[in-house]
């Protein structure tokens, strides 16, 4: 193998029209940091002249015209910035005696950035890291690295012709730029893969969004699962004939048990000798009544003698009768919804518990509007843990690069980030 393939293939230079001379290496500090150059050249026979579109041949002829450097940033050399000083040769048409410049696939015309770096930093943005740290490990500037998200999220053409048969729709916090507070986010049910992000989650504007879908497209949904977010279930009715509606668990449990909790807090305010005992010991209220601990025995702070945890959790609810009944009906919801029982998850929504806390009866009052949809919830096996989990991994994007300014480029990070926008390698 040749000096000049060791070297092209060193940087990663599939164009076989770029060469190096004997002194291709030498070290040049630019703004202080030290950068490895190298020197190459650019030079070929065109087939026709850009500018007038004149073929050459032995009758159109053309004529070199010198040389035209650029400095071309490509991907670090064993951890040091590296830049590509290279040579174009320049071409003088005799058809229309204007000059032009060869061009090379490693870098686009005008960029003095190369595509091997572009896919780098794409590649960057599939992980959860800043775009000032991929900035700086690939010796570019910040603006470059939000250039190179806009390139891609440009391109990219959304399937409007297909859904899966089984959906998820929930929502997270959103940008300052975007129409709504809160983002609406799609995903397939059963894989877990983000489909698309809607950036309001308004109705008239979800409703606008699958418009756009095919019939075909939307009449493929089965099972669509959602927390209680009433717009959810017009736009489910409006929108996909064919499918059913599945609340998800998780939300049934965090609406029972912030009921249960607000009692705990409203009368611990009241109640000012057990103050520190409720303050202490709320986990416990929350807990499962069959997974308190009923026989190992302790010292538990604020309690003089040795107890055990269930033996705390009644004194708690025995000092006062609404907090009694009212953790007693958590524990029966509770209980039917760990073990998936439709008949005793209406019984407890049916009971006539006496002195229930305004929340609590808020919260049955809502499970009962929502009895038919829960059905579905007991039936099928599906849930919203997928798209939480999606969501957990936004935030911390959006944690991480301490906010974004436009959404657009908010939903692009994300899209590259979940796999919806590919980077295509540079034929370069």
């Amino acid at each position: 193998m040749s000096q000049n393939n060791y070297i092209t293939d060193m940087l990663n230079i599939k164009d076989k029209n770029i060469y190096f001379k004997e002194n291709f290496y030498s070290e040049e500090i630019i703004k202080g940091v030290t950068y490895k150059i190298f020197e190459g050249y650019l030079s070929y026979t065109p087939k026709c002249c850009p500018k007038c579109g004149c073929v050459f041949n032995e009758t159109q002829t053309y004529e070199k015209h010198g040389f035209i450097t650029s400095n071309i940033i490509i991907q670090s050399v064993v951890g040091f910035n590296s830049i590509l000083r290279l040579h174009k040769q320049r071409i003088k048409c005799h058809n229309c005696g204007k000059p032009f410049t060869l061009s090379t696939p490693i870098v686009n015309r005008g960029c003095f950035i190369s595509n091997n770096t572009k896919l780098s930093i794409v590649k960057d943005l599939m992980k959860k890291r800043s775009e000032k740290d991929i900035a700086i490990d690939n010796n570019v500037s910040p603006n470059t690295v939000e250039r190179v998200i806009d390139s891609y999220y440009s391109n990219l053409k959304l399937y409007k012709n297909y859904l899966p048969s089984i959906l998820s729709f929930d929502e997270f916090k959103s940008v300052k730029s975007a129409d709504g507070a809160m983002s609406f986010h799609i995903c397939n049910g059963e894989t877990g893969k983000t489909i698309d992000i809607v950036e309001d989650r308004k109705l008239m504007s979800l409703l606008k969004y699958f418009s756009y879908y095919s019939h075909k497209a939307r009449a493929n949904v089965k099972l669509i699962v959602i927390d209680m977010y009433s717009p959810y279930i017009s736009l489910i009715q409006k929108m996909f004939p064919n499918a059913q509606i599945i609340i998800d668990k998780f939300h049934l449990i965090q609406l029972i048990s912030r009921s249960l909790n607000k009692t705990r807090i409203m009368i611990m305010k009241k109640d000012k000798s057990n103050y520190n005992k409720f303050k202490r010991y709320w986990k416990l209220l929350l807990k499962s009544r069959d997974e308190l601990d009923c026989s190992k025995w302790k010292k538990f702070r604020c309690f003089d003698n040795l107890m055990t945890e269930i033996d705390v959790v009644n004194y708690l609810v025995n000092s006062n009768t609404e907090l009694k009944s009212t953790y007693q009906a958590y524990q029966d919801l509770l209980y039917a919804l760990q073990r998936d029982d439709i008949n005793v998850f209406k019984a407890a929504l049916n009971n006539n518990y006496n002195n229930l806390s305004s929340y609590m009866k808020t919260s049955i009052k809502t499970l009962k509007s929502f009895t038919i949809y829960i059905e579905n919830t007991f039936k099928y096996k599906y849930h919203n843990g997928f798209i939480e989990g999606n969501n957990n991994f936004i935030k911390v994007i959006k944690r991480i690069a301490f906010g974004f300014r436009s959404f657009r480029r908010f939903k692009a990070r994300i899209m590259i980030c979940k796999g919806l926008i590919t980077p295509k390698r540079a034929n370069a």
